[in-house]
């Protein structure tokens, strides 16, 4: 059977994907089932119509813009907020309006290669001195923390401020020092334009951009307008020696080979493209989560 580039799925744990079909997906999330939309999922269900009404939580959408939880027909009461807990840190878990919970469980592939990039980069340079990563578009900051975790001195730059404060909670169930991560509510590309203006370095640079969005002064983010000249920025902003990028984006018009094109100005290095997928339990079939590339160095 043919297959697609997909990078390596790492196991989250408190984490399964239960069934995915008809436009939705049928999630086990630290002890509580979630039944949510993904207009990826556009074939038949594996599972009977009874598994997916046992969930404790359905998204119910009400415009483009968003819709609301509510408790399924068969399910339990579940809390606002949980847990919930993988490779030392510890994620908080909180349903928003937008269907999204807080935690990316596609992203464990990039958590795991930016540890062991990590590892790398310390081991050549002795524990002493910590790499250096930029987290860009960075959320709720799952990335952070495992980044930090992983030895890294992280800067977390998002213009959500809600988000900002949802990151430094995980950071500190975490329990990460309060100088592992440093905290900056801002646009990106503005930020990292700054950032080459001081003459400032990155070993890492994360990069998990939406299709569009807003800066805290209205500046507009449209992925297709704005990438390259954030990933010229970038290419500056790097180390002149081992380095690497991560760029991940979900919804977005585009392929993995437009990926490595662009990656390609980073200058000479690795790179390698395809897309972020999250497999079912117990089947064959995986959901497409995104694309995603990466460029490393050394």
């Amino acid at each position: 059977m043919l297959r697609p580039s997909v990078f390596a799925h790492v196991p989250l744990d408190g984490y399964r994907l239960l069934d995915t079909g008809h436009g939705e997906k049928l999630e086990r999330v630290g002890g509580w089932t979630l039944r949510r939309p993904d207009p990826q999922a556009m074939w038949r269900p594996r599972l009977e119509p009874e598994a997916w009404e046992r969930s404790d939580l359905v998204f119910v959408r009400e415009s483009d813009r968003g819709g609301r939880w509510e408790r399924g027909p068969r399910g339990r009461p579940a809390p606002e907020s949980w847990e919930i807990a993988h490779a030392g840190a510890r994620l908080l878990v909180r349903p928003t309006p937008f269907k999204h919970i807080g935690v990316f469980p596609e992203q464990s592939a990039n958590w795991s290669f930016v540890a062991e990039r990590l590892a790398t980069l310390r081991a050549a340079r002795g524990a002493a001195e910590r790499p250096r990563v930029l987290n860009l578009f960075a959320y709720t900051g799952a990335a952070s923390v495992f980044a930090a975790l992983a030895g890294a001195q992280v800067t977390h730059v998002d213009a959500s401020k809600p988000a900002l404060r949802w990151a430094k909670e995980n950071a500190q169930l975490s329990g990460l020092p309060d100088d592992a991560v440093r905290w900056i509510a801002d646009d990106a590309l503005a930020f990292a334009r700054r950032e080459v203006r001081r003459g400032k370095r990155y070993d890492g640079i994360l990069l998990d951009p939406p299709p569009y969005g807003r800066g805290p002064n209205n500046e507009t983010w449209v992925f297709e307008e704005h990438v390259v000249a954030l990933l010229e920025a970038c290419a500056a902003l790097l180390d002149a020696g081992p380095a690497f990028l991560v760029l991940s984006c979900y919804a977005v018009g585009t392929s993995p080979l437009a990926f490595v094109n662009m990656l390609a100005d980073l200058g000479q290095g690795e790179i390698e493209a395809g897309e972020l997928a999250l497999p079912e339990e117990g089947g064959t079939r995986a959901l497409p989560a995104g694309l995603c590339g990466r460029w490393m160095r050394g």
